[in-house]
């Protein structure tokens, strides 16, 4: 049972959708389903924030540089997203859709500072982790 709690909390570090459905496959109730995607998605967010400089750092050493290249449609919708959303709308609505890692990776790439973006991940993965783990139990529960 405690390597099924473990393996939940692990996959909810990266993918919430992969921990959720892996507890249901394992038949654990929403209540330990709901804890430990809060605990790995903490987790995760805090991994991204706070170790993000380095892993950057690490990647940034064995990649060739690009030559600089013209504004393209995508890096002006993306310009535009962030002029329109900002911090709440990468920290909040980034995390509700593709993960606090993958948010945290975006405000990089934007030049906001991880610890910034930390307050509006932890909150967007407490919703989502209470939220999803209750809702897909009943989805399951449903047929």
């Amino acid at each position: 049972m405690i390597y099924k709690i473990l393996w939940v909390a692990f996959l909810s570090t990266f993918e919430i959708y992969a921990a959720i459905a892996s507890g249901l496959a394992f038949k654990l109730s929403p209540n330990i389903i709901c804890i430990t995607t809060l605990v790995g998605g903490f987790t995760g967010v805090f991994i991204a924030a706070f170790l993000g400089e380095k892993i950057k750092q690490f990647v940034a050493k064995y990649k060739k540089p690009k030559p600089p290249r013209e504004n393209s449609s995508k890096d002006q919708l993306m310009r535009k997203l962030w002029d329109l959303y900002g911090v709440i709308g990468i920290g909040f609505v980034g995390t509700l859709i593709i993960g606090a890692p993958a948010s945290i990776g975006i405000g990089y790439s934007f030049g906001v500072h991880p610890k910034q973006l930390l307050k509006w991940c932890l909150i967007a993965v407490f919703i989502r982790s209470i939220v999803y783990s209750y809702f897909f139990h009943f989805i399951v529960h449903l047929f």
